[in-house]
């Protein structure tokens, strides 16, 4: 508390006296001086004070040019001679100095652009089809948290804060503190009781409360708001984003916040490192990117990531092209779950923010490219997707499920895109009108007519393999699973008519199962019991195995 006292003590002091005369007509020599300045010191030291205690804003001197420029011209307008002069020149440079902060947008897109610059590669690891994808939206686990408030104590105190998710355990859940719903609350509480937990992978779990006192809160007030007591404590530190829960394999919650630097003047943001919070205590630590704790996943604030992912969108060819011509422009979609990003587990278990690109042109939802940014590191790569194909942004995706189930109302939410059997395909859960899972639908990115959707992600999983194999796709050796032969004779088939194509079941003498469809090989019609068969397949770990080749003895 000391240093802002300070800091708008000085301020204020700097300011009366530039604003008061320093010479005097003989007439005026004859007062006294000091009323003045004190008067001005009483009027200006508490809104300068009040403006930086309530907007949390760095205490760097470089945030006083508004105040610069109206304490200059105030001065220059009250003095004589000589010193109307100087003070004038005081004027022309604090106008200078903002002209130089509001202009830097122009001047430094392209070094906004070389920090955001990431590597580039084609396509993203294929998916493992053994696991499941952390794909239960945030929406719908809200509601469920909402439905299960009866578990917190004096629920009429509080109400859910922001939801992120994280991996505690080795497991993917979401977090989701409990905050004050209103200043008398905060009075009367003084502590928030808690957090939930819920699984971000099952959706048939329920949410848990786990009990622990939290006094340095984002819904508390004065000293006690998180945001303010870091910035008590880092007063020329510069902040981008929010403040998150982050919870370590105990249990215990910290609050973290994004720090960095300026690109330049007071416009960018380049991110450097964290600050974490004990809410109970409200001891804080700093971290560099490179000293961060192993628990933490989401040191990198999504809001940073988004604005990264717009400077590497928009500024390739500089501030202006992004403005005119837009040649190369691609803009970073806003349909992200934070800050228009969604976070993602790769299968090392490491979270990393996902974005498409667009174009810039009205209604065309073609995908350009997209970009997975480390959460810990802010590594970015990003995947141009196979340049033989036009690939179906999120958009066009929503846009799908929008109209597949426009009879119930059903929307789609958190729309990612996977490596499923080597196709660029888009998973998203299918939400209510009241925001409740009803399926989870998949579709491809480059053939939009090969869709499938299930209760579950591994049922859509299967069923979409199933689509793929009769529709203009294919599950080939891009898939994460290994590509193995086998000889055996067909003990049980099972055929299936989905036209304009039959997909065939058969069951080895090995105990595997096998699937393949007559658009890919023709005579797998043909198959019955006894038969012999070489056969080429994805060992995915799945009941039924997807082939790539077959031969059947017999026939040519």
């Amino acid at each position: 508390m000391g240093s802002i006292l300070l800091f708008s003590a000085i301020v204020a002091l700097a300011s009366a006296l530039v604003i008061l005369p320093i010479t005097n007509s003989k007439k005026d020599k004859k007062n006294n001086r000091k009323g003045p300045l004190i008067t001005t010191l009483i009027l200006l030291f508490p809104l300068i004070f009040g403006f930086y205690y309530l907007t949390n804003l760095d205490r760097n001197f470089t945030s006083l040019w508004p105040l610069l420029i109206a304490v200059t011209a105030t001065g220059a307008v009250f003095a004589r001679g000589m010193e109307r002069i100087v003070k004038t020149c005081l004027l022309i440079a604090s106008i200078l100095v903002a002209i130089y902060i509001l202009a830097a947008p122009i001047f430094n897109a392209d070094e906004k652009y070389e920090r955001a610059n990431m590597d580039e590669q084609t396509e993203i690891t294929a998916f493992d089809e053994t696991k499941t994808p952390a794909s239960v939206p945030p929406q719908f686990a809200r509601n469920k948290m909402k439905k299960s408030f009866g578990q917190v104590p004096n629920t009429s105190y509080y109400e859910l804060g922001n939801l992120q998710i994280q991996k505690v355990n080795g497991e993917y859940v979401y977090i989701a503190p409990v905050e004050f719903s209103g200043l008398f609350k905060w009075i009367k509480g003084n502590q928030t009781p808690g957090y939930f937990t819920m699984s971000a992978t099952d959706s048939s779990a329920n949410p848990k409360f786990i009990d622990e006192s939290m006094s340095y809160t984002p819904s508390s007030f004065f000293n006690k708001n998180i945001e303010r007591h870091i910035r008590m404590a880092y007063p020329n530190r510069i902040f981008y984003g929010s403040v998150q829960l982050e919870v370590n394999d105990e249990g215990k919650p910290y609050y973290i916040r994004t720090y960095g630097e300026f690109i330049s003047a007071r416009n960018g943001f380049d991110p450097l490192g964290i600050v974490m919070v004990d809410p109970t205590s409200g001891s804080t630590e700093d971290y560099p990117i490179s000293e961060i704790p192993a628990f933490i996943d989401g040191a990198i604030s999504p809001e940073s990531v988004s604005l990264h992912n717009s400077y590497f969108g928009n500024y390739i060819n500089g501030f202006w092209n992004s403005v005119f011509g837009k040649s190369d422009v691609k803009l970073p979609s806003d349909e992200g779950t934070e800050a228009n990003v969604s976070p993602v587990f790769d299968e090392n278990g490491d979270m990393y923010y996902f974005t498409d690109f667009t174009s810039p042109k009205e209604g065309v939802d073609s995908m350009l490219g997209y970009a997975l940014t480390n959460s810990r590191t802010g590594e970015a790569t990003y995947y141009t997707g196979n340049l033989e194909n036009s690939y179906m942004d999120s958009r066009g995706a929503l846009d799908i499920i929008e109209k597949k189930f426009i009879e119930k109302e059903w929307n789609g939410e958190m729309p990612i895109l996977y490596n499923f059997y080597g196709e660029a395909s888009w998973l998203v859960p299918v939400l209510d009108s009241n925001g409740f899972l009803q399926n989870y639908f998949i579709v491809s990115a480059a053939n939009p007519e090969i869709s499938a959707y299930a209760d579950t992600p591994n049922a859509a999983l299967k069923s979409y393999k199933t689509a793929l194999q009769r529709g203009g796709g294919s599950v080939d050796g891009n898939s994460a699973a290994d590509e193995k032969q086998v000889t055996g004779t067909v003990v049980r088939v099972y055929k299936e008519k989905s036209d304009p194509y039959t997909i065939v079941s058969f069951l080895l003498d090995n105990g595997n199962s096998y699937i393949v469809s007559s658009e890919t090989y023709p005579l797998a019609i043909y198959i019955q019991e006894g038969d012999t068969v070489d056969v080429t397949f994805l060992d995915t770990g799945e009941m039924f195995l997807p082939v790539k080749e077959i031969e059947i003895e017999g026939l040519r």
